[in-house]
């Protein structure tokens, strides 16, 4: 089934493209890897695909019976992010706000997912805890159940494993490995190497010259591909 689709579109700002035609779909319990040069569209598509900014030319397609306010995301955090000063349990339940009418009143349902989400990451005992006295990989696991806190079936998440440890990282990792293993379905822009290796299925990559669609198998045999690869370090 298919949850986000665009066809033919052209995204930039104040009516500048940046990439034009492209066409892209996101199926359910997909693991999508978002790659690609440094302003070449990355950050533009996010936004696009998030409604925070309208497409030039085509649309963005919700389907499935998926809503743009049910998107869970998790963007890149920034040092004012993780010096807020809220308890674990408020910042997690703020990820309903994006769908409440009655803001900061909460059901005692959404306090009892949200508990149960915090479970599920392993940070159930730091629920009264001060969310910016955690360490970072703590603090990634709380925005994590955040954004959980949006959605049942789709989460998009912008260079999560930033700034983290390789422990924590690959703590992480194994999180979102299970998260999609459990129907999660998965879009992370990142610029390691690891998940597009090791747990992506399809890959979306950006460059000044035009993009790549498609499995992660055709993406390798790509010429985007393997100039990816070389990159990183692995094109032997």
């Amino acid at each position: 089934m298919t949850l986000i689709r665009g066809r033919n579109l052209t995204i930039g700002y104040e009516g500048q493209g940046i990439v034009s035609g492209l066409s892209f779909s996101v199926n359910e319990g997909d693991y999508l890897c978002i790659v690609g040069e440094n302003g070449s569209g990355k950050s533009t598509f996010v936004k696009t695909v998030l409604g925070l900014i309208e497409p030039l030319k085509g649309q963005v397609e919700y389907c499935g019976g998926l809503k743009k306010n049910e998107i869970g995301y998790l963007p890149q955090v920034s040092g004012i992010q993780r010096d807020f000063p809220s308890s674990v349990m408020e910042v997690v339940l703020s990820g309903c706000l994006n769908r409440h009418r009655r803001l900061f009143f909460y059901s005692r349902e959404e306090k009892m997912r949200a508990v149960r989400e915090l479970e599920k990451l392993g940070m159930e005992s730091y629920a009264s805890s001060s969310f910016q006295e955690l360490s970072g990989g703590q603090q990634q696991r709380v925005l994590l159940a955040r954004a959980l806190m949006a959605t049942e079936k789709l989460l998009f998440l912008d260079e999560p494993v930033s700034g983290l440890d390789i422990k924590t990282t690959s703590e992480l990792y194994e999180m979102l490995r299970g998260l999609n293993a459990a129907g999660i379905t998965v879009l992370m822009v990142t610029h390691d190497i690891h998940p597009v290796l090791n747990d992506s299925r399809t890959i979306l990559h950006f460059s000044h010259n035009g993009y790549f669609f498609g499995p992660k198998d055709k993406y390798f045999e790509s010429e985007a591909g393997k100039a990816f690869m070389k990159e990183a370090g692995h094109d032997n």
